[in-house]
């Protein structure tokens, strides 16, 4: 994809202040008359730069990048398949058996607090290393517990450990990738963001029957394995580290990196992009404030499915539980066709808008067309699934109905994550993200807990129906934020457009 039209991922150093190169000036040119180089175009073209890397090193770490998000993604709804063995095993009810969905699912919305930041103190390389095997280890004795609140804090450590693998990866693609080349890697890790929750209970539900719930969690820990792997032979992609680090060697070829700040000085960024700034912005920002609401109820719609789908396709249809994982096959197929409808927007309308405006100054507003359609077919799909949830309807009705509620859902998230990067600042950003995480994490882990009661107290029909009420209201978003973005932009100081 082009420069203007790929997800950008703003990274800090396409807006650092260039300064003079201590080698270029001992070279002599500023004696012999030439312009001097900048530090910025010695670094685009060292072999140290991520963005140099061989086609095969940028392919290693995309492959550990996208193991290790689809880990952490299947570990959110693997393990929703085994909710009435979780009751009958520990003798619990059914809200307390889905808890430790919700505390996981929370825990990746808490993680990015701490991995983002810590990321750019002491580099991307040892978050995966230490994150990835020891989120494996959780969930191996997961596997092993005997009372359901130990399985719980597993669980939740687990999931605190894989969050910074799914978070940092923004950041990390920025790295390697050139904004001209960053499209295609960052949909490609978008997309197994969203198969992850579509895939967990295809596998769950014939593990859980075929061999009980702690192979459930085996499962995961097995698949730590080859995502540490790949991790050890990655390498730092974050250049204020790289640069440190070639310094100290006395490898640089560029101006050495501003010195690190003091550590009082980096623990006040560190909380304030981290906690402060998310919360404030989550709830004081009206354009990040809205979009997290409506990214987070339809994050929490879709965990909806993963208790909601058993209960229906076995009390209308009498699936089994092998039957009725299947039906999450429905949501796999969504995200690819929105994957086509995102490159399709891309292509075909935010691309024509580049030659209208000076470089990097397309407005935001021209990354909305994906949630302008989405905003239809969610409730489309919701409306769709819960009147033809009936006996005498086919299953494959509401088994379809999912895919528009999934396609809708991913083209919505890239579409506001796109709006939300080209609209702030780049330290803006980070914070933003955090906020955007937060919020739906903590939606899709509370919207499990209630969904079955609801269904029961008021029907399929009537219990999905408030869901697609609620994507009515909101429908209008994108569209009132496509017409008054700009004036709501020309308000802030951080924007960046």
């Amino acid at each position: 994809m082009s420069d203007s039209a790929s997800t950008h991922i703003p990274q800090g150093d396409e807006t650092e202040t260039s300064r003079p190169s201590l080698n270029n000036v001992q070279n002599g040119d500023k004696e012999a008359g030439r312009p001097m180089r900048q530090p910025d175009d010695d670094w685009a073209q060292s072999p140290h730069n991520p963005w140099n890397w061989s086609a095969s090193k940028k392919l290693l770490q995309m492959a550990m990048l996208c193991l290790s998000a689809l880990l952490a993604t299947i570990g959110t709804s693997i393990s929703t398949s085994a909710t009435a063995h979780f009751m009958e095993e520990f003798h619990i009810s059914r809200v307390v058996a889905i808890l430790q969905l919700t505390l996981f699912v929370i825990a990746l919305g808490v993680g990015p607090l701490v991995g983002g930041p810590l990321s750019e103190t002491v580099g991307r390389y040892p978050v995966y290393l230490v994150a990835v095997p020891a989120g494996g280890l959780f969930a191996l004795g997961a596997g092993f517990a005997r009372n359901f609140g130990l399985l719980c804090f597993l669980r939740f450590m687990s999931g605190l450990c894989w969050a910074p693998t799914v978070s940092v990866a923004a950041g990390t693609i920025s790295d390697v990738f050139a904004p001209s080349t960053r499209g295609f890697p960052s949909s490609i890790f978008l997309l197994i963001c969203f198969l992850g929750p579509g895939i967990g209970p295809v596998v769950g539900s014939f593990t859980e029957v075929r061999h009980g719930w702690r192979w459930t969690q085996w499962i995961l820990a097995f698949m730590s394995v080859p995502a540490t792997i790949l991790a050890i032979f990655t390498h730092e992609s974050f250049r204020p580290k790289i640069q440190r680090r070639l310094e100290k060697a006395g490898k640089d070829g560029s101006a050495p990196p501003p010195p690190s700040p003091p550590i009082m000085e980096r623990l006040r960024v560190f909380v304030n992009v981290g906690f402060i700034r998310p919360i404030q912005m989550l709830f004081f920002d009206p354009i990040v404030g809205f979009i997290c609401l409506y990214v987070a109820v339809e994050f929490g719609t879709l965990f909806s499915f993963f208790a909601g789908v058993p209960y229906t396709f076995s009390k209308i249809h009498g699936f089994s539980l092998e039957q009725s994982g299947l039906i999450f096959i429905s949501v796999i197929i969504g995200c690819f066709l929105a994957l086509i409808t995102i490159i399709f927007c891309d292509v075909l309308i935010y691309r024509k808008q580049i030659p209208k405006y000076p470089p990097h100054q397309v407005p935001p507003e021209h990354r909305l067309y994906g949630a302008l359609i989405a905003s239809i077919g969610l409730p489309l799909g919701l409306f769709w699934y819960a009147w033809t949830a009936r006996p005498v309807i086919s299953w494959a009705s509401p088994a379809a109905a999912i895919i528009p509620f999934a396609w809708g859902n991913l083209c919505l998230f890239v579409s506001l994550i796109q709006y939300i990067t080209d609209t702030y600042t780049p330290s803006v950003v980070a914070s933003a993200a955090s906020a955007n995480s937060l919020a739906r994490y903590a939606f899709a882990g509370v919207f499990p807990l209630f969904i079955i009661q609801m269904l029961e107290a008021i029907g399929i029909g009537w219990g999905f129906s408030i869901l697609g009420f609620a994507s009515l209201v909101l429908m209008p978003f994108p569209w009132l934020l496509y017409r008054y973005g700009a004036r709501v932009r020309a308000r802030r100081r951080d924007a960046s457009t």
